[in-house]
């Protein structure tokens, strides 16, 4: 009896691609199933849970309605999943990444580096006990270790992408925190120093008067901050953000910002994972070559094998290989080496570039290239540490010396009123003996010429240099006669008595 029979289906297997060990190699191509744009976009605009209003144009957070058409325009879709996919780094991944070396170089270095000359204390000219009320300035700071917590505020701030300085001052009032900052609540003896905390432990809280209007002064930044049990209002804070994100996508970052090794992360991957690899390059670089009669080869495989094998344990510089000189032969062919270690420094230099970090610093190197003294990068160092001094590190320091005159200073030495304490960073470059000469050299003639004019006479420039800490003459006295102006000298001398005193 026959029958017709319906063939078996197969299924079928459809091998996806391999997935490489980069960012840039992953599938861009969006399956099904796979977010839209639209929902990538919607998720990024999602509103402060629990916070009333509208967040942007929308009351559900999502795209408005009137901008869906413009999601995503003029973007590729595998560019758009590619730049997608940089999704943010949680705290916790970065606190790992950290461990590694040049991780956590990268993050210290700018905060070490920033606040390694220091910095001057100094009051308004008529400030009666001047000098002691600085020296016990110098003595407060070192007691609360503030060089210490300028740099953990500045490492950790770079490894998290936010930092939470908390400046404690014991009070009696339980709603003191909560409520805006006033000086009026600091008593003596009241500060406590300066406590930092990692973003793993805070929980951002933003207001109706930080959502409701976008063109407010503090649109999209939390009000308060909830440590604990505790919560903070904004003004008893210092929160560094090194590396802010847009108000689209502040939600994903909790109101943070970019962290340093979600920047550098995918690039210091790529230089240690070539740098490893040199080594095993180095040892794999020879090819050996073994040409013979392919039917005689392959007519005793067990005899080939075997001589294959021996020549294989003999394949260095130390062995010696004997072949027919008729129907074999055996060569080697070198890699080249001659470029790696470019390309390793490359991507060196790749991660010291997105960290603002001289690769000279960070990896200890001479420069190279066509700048090859390193000018350019010192300089371009400088300009980032003092960026930090001024933006970051200042507002710190002004808030914990405010705290120092109120609980501190003040009562000590019986002051009613308050004055302008102002800081000063010193320069951060450290010229040699010689360029400081020129410098000197340089603010004499400058002197000269307007001595020379008239501007300023020789009492208006040794007051000058006596009051110039980096001068040589720091700290003359005024007792002064200019014995080369004659009409100074005319004056004295008919001043002068024409008879010696009665004894």
């Amino acid at each position: 009896m026959f029958w017709n029979k319906k063939p078996q289906q197969v299924p079928q297997v459809v091998e996806q691609p391999r997935m490489g060990t980069f960012t840039t190699d992953a599938e861009t191509v969006r399956r099904p199933g796979a977010m839209d744009k639209l929902a990538i976009l919607s998720a990024a605009f999602q509103p402060p849970a629990g916070a009333s209003g509208a967040a942007m144009d929308s009351s559900t957070g999502l795209v408005p309605e009137f901008k869906q058409n413009l999601a995503g325009a003029g973007v590729p879709d595998a560019q758009f999943f590619w730049y997608a996919s940089q999704g943010v780094v949680s705290w916790q991944v970065s606190a790992l990444m950290s461990q590694h070396w040049l991780v956590d170089k990268a993050c210290n270095m700018p905060a070490r580096d920033s606040v390694r000359v220091g910095y001057d204390v100094s009051l308004p000219d008529e400030t009666p006990q001047s000098e002691e009320i600085l020296a016990e300035f110098k003595k407060q700071d070192k007691k609360y270790g503030i060089n210490q917590a300028m740099r953990e505020y500045i490492h950790m701030g770079r490894i998290y992408g936010i930092r939470v300085a908390i400046f404690k001052v014991r009070s009696t009032d339980p709603q003191y925190y909560e409520k805006p900052f006033n000086p009026d609540g600091v008593t003596p003896g009241s500060y406590q120093g300066i406590s930092q905390v990692d973003p793993i432990w805070i929980v951002p809280e933003l207001t109706d008067g930080s959502l409701s209007d976008p063109a407010s002064l503090r649109f999209y930044e939390p009000e308060y901050y909830v440590i604990g049990k505790q919560r903070y209002h904004r003004s008893h804070l210092c929160v560094y953000i090194p590396h802010p994100v847009p108000d689209a996508i502040k939600p994903m970052y909790q109101y943070g910002g970019k962290s340093v090794p979600q920047l550098i992360y995918e690039r210091v991957y790529a230089s240690e994972r070539t740098a490893n690899e040199a080594p095993q390059l180095v040892q794999t670089k020879r090819l050996v070559v073994f040409k013979t009669d392919a039917s005689a080869f392959w007519s005793n495989l067990s005899r080939s094998f075997e001589r294959l094998l021996s020549w294989t344990e003999q394949r260095d510089n130390y062995g010696a290989m004997v072949c027919d000189k008729e129907s074999e032969d055996i060569t080697q062919q070198d890699t080249g080496l001659a470029d790696l270690d470019t390309v390793i420094m490359t991507q060196y230099q790749l991660v010291a570039s997105i960290a603002e970090v001289p690769a000279t610093k960070l990896l200890g190197t001479t420069p190279k290239g066509f700048n090859s003294t390193g000018e350019s990068e010192a300089e371009d160092y400088r300009i980032m540490l003092e960026s930090i001094q001024a933006n970051d590190l200042d507002p710190m320091l002004e808030r914990h010396h405010q705290l120092v005159w109120l609980s501190a200073i003040k009562p000590k030495f019986g002051i009613t009123e308050d004055i302008e304490v102002e800081t000063s960073w010193r320069p951060l470059d450290s010229p040699t003996a010689q360029e400081w000469a020129d410098v000197l050299l340089k603010r004499a003639q400058t002197a000269q010429v307007y001595q020379s004019t008239g501007a300023i006479d020789g009492e208006d420039i040794r007051a000058q240099i006596s009051r110039d800490k980096d001068n040589d003459f720091f700290g003359l006295s005024d007792d002064y006669i200019p014995q080369d102006d004659d009409l100074v000298t005319e004056l004295l001398q008919n001043a002068a008595p024409t008879q010696p005193p009665e004894m």
